[in-house]
């Protein structure tokens, strides 16, 4: 089976807002919302939205044991492991394994 499909959508639109679900775990801090999931392998696309003043640092770093990428489409976030602000534009392809966070954004 392949991933799921919509055609011509705007995720960051108001109207979609209530699409967005908070991420368990973080308190309110942040958003995610599944664009295409394959069933049967569990391979997904998703969006991750960090809300302003978001602080990850008590839950520490994370990895994970499959590739992740990331783009930053609005404002800054911090990545710890990196000591870097990421900002509207920043891309990155993280190979599996790879430690990133915990991070922050402005307010």
């Amino acid at each position: 089976m392949a991933k799921t499909t919509i055609t011509y959508w705007n995720p960051l639109s108001p109207e979609n807002n209530h699409k967005w679900l908070p991420i368990k775990g973080l308190g309110g801090m942040a958003e995610e919302l599944t664009l295409s999931i394959d069933e049967q392998t569990g391979e997904y696309t998703r969006l991750t939205r960090f809300h302003p003043g978001a602080d990850t640092t008590p839950f520490g770093g994370k990895s994970h044991d499959y590739p992740e990428e990331v783009f930053i489409v609005s404002g800054r976030l911090y990545d710890a492991a990196f000591d870097l602000w990421l900002e509207a534009g920043h891309y990155a392809s993280r190979p599996p394994g790879e430690l990133h966070g915990p991070f922050r954004t402005d307010r």
